[in-house]
């Protein structure tokens, strides 16, 4: 009398609907991921990549910014090494090379072995 026919638990398809309930669950976290990689985390390694290029190739005679906001000229570059920077008529500093935010001008180094 309470007897009703047993129907099929699981559908034919490849995947259990499970799954795709899953998969519709997570799709709008997996969109937030693609977006913020695309408008934040790529233009911001692109700007890293673009300045670290700069401070590699400062030179002897460059005027470069740190990033405390002194301006100055480069007096002694060496690579792998910290830059010492002339920012008042015989007053030098040394900074790091991650200190430079800017290079203002780029400029032939002066040559020391030129006889006059």
């Amino acid at each position: 009398m309470f007897v009703t026919p047993a129907f099929a638990q699981a559908a034919t398809g490849a995947a259990p609907a499970g799954a795709t309930d899953i998969l519709i669950q997570f799709a709008p976290i997996l969109l937030l991921v693609v977006i913020f990689w695309l408008l934040i985390f790529r233009p911001q390694q692109k700007r890293m990549k673009a300045h670290q290029a700069m401070i590699a190739a400062v030179t002897r005679g460059d005027t470069v910014v740190t990033t405390g906001g002194l301006v100055g000229k480069v007096t002694k570059a060496v690579d792998g090494e910290d830059f010492e920077v002339e920012i008042a008529q015989g007053t030098r500093v040394k900074v790091t090379r991650g200190s430079i935010q800017d290079v203002r001008n780029k400029s032939t180094p002066v040559n020391d072995n030129k006889p006059a």
